[in-house]
């Protein structure tokens, strides 16, 4: 379903973006309108457990866009990927509609505190175990950079020059 008013779905979700690195709490925004302007917001673990939900208020009520932007903050520090679920129920039935499913990484399950990332340019020769003893002092800690690449790369041997890498700091 869109809105005759220009085009839009009912929930557009602009942050987060597909595979972003977020932190805790989980800033959530974008624009939508639902059944009497209210629609809601929740953060799930890769295994869908429930990290955080709210209801949020915006829009017309009769079908007119409206900002929207919350801040959901962790029940628990999950592992490193989840999603966030922006949806708004059903009048008819109460069943979920007009959902949009952002998949994200959590940064302070990569390293904590989290501050944000680096990007970096894999170089010939380049290894996840190297750029980690480069970055973090400890080869071991590779996982981290793998985990905040995962959008990009299916396997930690396989990395390829000219890739630009997300190195969580």
């Amino acid at each position: 379903m869109t809105n005759p008013a220009g085009g839009l779905p009912p929930i557009s979700v602009r942050q987060p973006q597909p595979h972003d690195i977020v932190d805790n709490p989980v800033r959530v925004c974008g624009i939508g309108t639902g059944f009497e302007a209210t629609f809601s917001a929740r953060v799930r673990a890769a295994d869908g457990t429930e990290l955080a939900a709210t209801s949020i208020t915006a829009g017309t009520g009769t079908g007119g866009l409206g900002n929207f932007h919350v801040d959901l903050a962790l029940s628990a520090l999950p592992g490193p990927q989840g999603v966030v679920e922006v949806f708004e129920f059903s009048a008819e039935d109460g069943s979920e509609i007009n959902k949009v499913v952002v998949p994200v990484t959590f940064g302070p399950a990569l390293i904590d505190p989290y501050a944000g990332f680096l990007q970096y340019t894999v170089q010939r020769g380049d290894t996840l175990s190297k750029l980690a003893r480069q970055f973090y002092g400890n080869a071991s800690l590779y996982p981290r950079i793998f985990e905040a690449n995962r959008h990009l790369l299916s396997d930690p041997n396989r990395i390829f020059t000219g890739q630009v890498l997300r190195i969580p700091q």
